[in-house]
């Protein structure tokens, strides 16, 4: 007799090696913000961004491995690959930030004044929090792009740089308003200008492709896509000297971190912290212009 379920369940979704890394991205989420929430516990902003991080990530792998198990993916008007590739790669980066920030901020060797069973708590809840970092990883590992195969434009090489670009510049913005002083020079306001301009359009580039709405443009997205990465790489290239000249010059900054800044609330540091990423994106928008050269779009996966 014919199963009656079978032709509407993909069980591919949870048997296929990919399916399985995402079984154990909700098993080990599920534990990490359950200990958390359980006897671990978090406070100020860096434990709420960490407990975010895992319930986000955790939801939005049950909603894909939901779809895909009924196949309800094909009604929704995503294109599916670019957004489950985006996903993958968002989710890496986060969850590799909130396994170095709470481990760093929570746990500690002794005892006191926390208490051991809470401190168990928080180091069984680091380990989780790695799994799960080691588990996001090995599906971007899984899903990317390999040579000659037509696949989504998010699990390229290219489209994967997106991702950490948009990433790499959260971090930088999250520097500028922790008192960085931008606004003391009109050069300093350009690179501002810059980060953000690049970060908006990246953004609409991944938009554009989860969405799979790039053939109804009237324009070459292909095309457009290198143009402007070409063009980030110069901007980039313009503020990585610039804010380094007005920050850590002795002209119009401070080439050596003053000795009464306080910790956490120094505008050196945030400047620094700036210098790095900057460079870090410059080197991503590089790496995506080469990568860029060797691929083709395909919109509709």
């Amino acid at each position: 007799m014919e199963s009656t379920g079978g032709p509407y369940l993909n069980t591919a979704a949870v048997t296929s090696p990919v399916g399985i890394a995402r079984l154990l991205q909700m098993t080990f989420g599920c534990t990490t913000f359950s200990l958390v929430a359980h006897q671990g516990g978090f406070s100020a902003a860096y434990g709420t961004f960490c407990m975010f991080v895992w319930t986000f990530c955790f939801a939005i792998t049950v909603f894909i491995i939901a779809c895909e198990f009924t196949h309800l993916h094909s009604c929704l008007s995503l294109s599916w690959g670019n957004f489950t590739a985006a996903f993958a790669m968002l989710a890496t980066l986060m969850s590799i930030t909130a396994a170095v920030i709470y481990p760093l901020y929570f746990v500690q060797v002794g005892c006191y004044p926390i208490g051991c069973e809470v401190r168990d708590f928080r180091i069984a809840a680091s380990v989780f929090a790695g799994l799960l970092f080691v588990t996001y990883a090995a599906e971007v590992f899984l899903t990317r792009a390999k040579p000659g195969q037509v696949t989504s434009y998010m699990a390229t090489i290219s489209g994967l740089l997106k991702i950490v670009q948009a990433f790499v510049a959260c971090i930088i913005f999250g520097a500028l308003v922790n008192d960085s002083q931008y606004g003391k020079y009109v050069a300093t306001q350009w690179c501002v200008a810059v980060y953000s301009f690049c970060f908006v359009v990246t953004v609409v580039v991944v938009a554009f492709s989860v969405t799979g709405k790039t053939a109804l443009l009237w324009f070459p997205f292909e095309r457009s896509v290198v143009i402007y990465t070409f063009g980030a790489v110069l901007l980039y290239m313009s503020a990585a000297v610039i804010w380094p000249v007005f920050c850590f010059d002795s002209k119009y900054g401070s080439p050596r971190r003053p000795d009464l800044c306080a910790k956490g609330k120094c505008p050196w540091d945030s400047q620094l912290v700036i210098a790095i990423f900057t460079y870090v994106n410059l080197l991503l928008y590089v790496l995506d212009l080469a990568y860029s050269q060797r691929i083709r779009f395909v919109s509709h996966l």
